[in-house]
């Protein structure tokens, strides 16, 4: 999601002299169009491509392919070609619970030279050789070669595009201008070969698609949030998530969404209908962060919990974007009986995030 989700590089690291005030547009409510949405849209300020999925492997296991897109604050005159305009992030990683830690790599590099690109007209996104690409049937195809594993797989839709909020247009906080477009892609069946120590597995599976851009993320009060994604047994889709406030307040904002198997129609929640509730925590030794690993998320109605492959999903991306983060496979369950398979994403608690 927002994740994405986790970005605070571009501004902080570049020199005073470099900067210049860029005027980012305002996400506001349109269509969405497609092909061309499914690819990038570099005058916004952040964008992700975010593919989690499970891997039916014994034991299980998880994976995550998120490349993130960033327009800086250099003075857009500036005609160097060496002048970093559009940064390319990418990460990924293998929740393998037989090992009890993210197997983890991470890319940045400055789009351009052969080396980082994202194109616009549809999905097509490249970093050191890493790639993420949308075939014109709508299958999405990725390599990556990472330290420590190689991982290849395609998806394919089995539902159509699942558009977030109001037809695309995501609040995420109670001011106009804090939205992303935001569309998903659930219910990807995969075909996948992961190679480590010079093993190969091929393995299907099950994966969900995130992409969105924006300009203006979070408030500034707000210190991260918790976000589900989550493909459930039956076939529908769920999606939820809460904007948490840097002080014990009230939380800045809270949705959720759900469609059911065989429906086109998205059943939106308004925040008053989304409750989050910790059920376990878990500390991590290396930044010692607590993290709520298994939450009940109230839906309407409805009263879900989640269950972690395993504890230690702990993501340091300082390294790339700049944030540590939990981003954790996961099982869902209703009255106690598992019902759909997911990732669950948690940032801020190790520090406040800053976008």
């Amino acid at each position: 999601m927002l994740t994405r989700r986790r970005f605070l590089l571009a501004g902080g690291a570049l020199p005073l002299a470099a900067r210049a005030r860029v005027d980012y547009p305002t996400v506001t409510p349109r269509p969405l169009v497609f092909p061309r949405d499914h690819g990038a849209h570099p005058d916004y300020r952040i964008e992700w491509w975010y593919l989690t999925g499970w891997l039916d492997a014994q034991p299980p296991l998880g994976f995550q392919v998120t490349f993130f897109r960033m327009r800086t604050p250099i003075d857009p005159s500036n005609p160097s070609r060496f002048a970093a305009h559009q940064l390319v992030i990418a990460h990924a990683a293998i929740a393998d619970p037989a090992r009890g830690a993210l197997l983890h790599d991470q890319r940045i590099a400055r789009a351009g030279f052969g080396v980082a690109r994202a194109e616009e007209g549809d999905t097509d996104i490249e970093l050191d050789r890493w790639t993420l690409r949308r075939r014109a049937d709508g299958v999405y195809e990725s390599a990556i070669r990472a330290r420590g594993f190689t991982l290849r797989f395609a998806a394919t839709p089995t539902q159509p595009l699942l558009l977030q909020g109001a037809a695309g247009f995501s609040r995420k906080g109670p001011k106009p201008e804090q939205a992303s477009y935001y569309y998903s892609q659930p219910q990807l069946r995969v075909d996948a070969e992961l190679t480590r120590d010079g093993r190969a597995l091929r393995a299907g599976g099950i994966a969900w698609l995130d992409h969105e851009w924006s300009s203006t993320l979070l408030d500034p009060d707000a210190a991260g949030w918790d976000w589900i994604g989550v493909n459930l047994d039956d076939g529908a889709a769920l999606t939820a998530f809460q904007i948490r406030r840097r002080d014990a307040g009230p939380r800045v904002y809270a949705y959720a969404a759900l469609r059911a198997a065989g429906s086109v129609h998205v059943q939106v929640f308004a925040p008053d209908e989304v409750r989050f509730e910790p059920l376990a925590r878990w500390t991590s030794p290396r930044t010692r962060a607590t993290y709520p690993v298994a939450q009940r998320i109230a839906v309407g109605a409805r009263a879900f919990e989640t269950r972690p492959l395993f504890e230690d999903q702990e993501l340091d991306s300082r390294a790339s974007a700049g944030a540590v983060y939990w981003e954790g496979a996961s099982t869902l369950l209703e009255s106690g009986r598992a019902v759909g398979r997911g990732y669950l994403e948690m940032t801020g608690y190790a520090a406040p995030m800053r976008l």
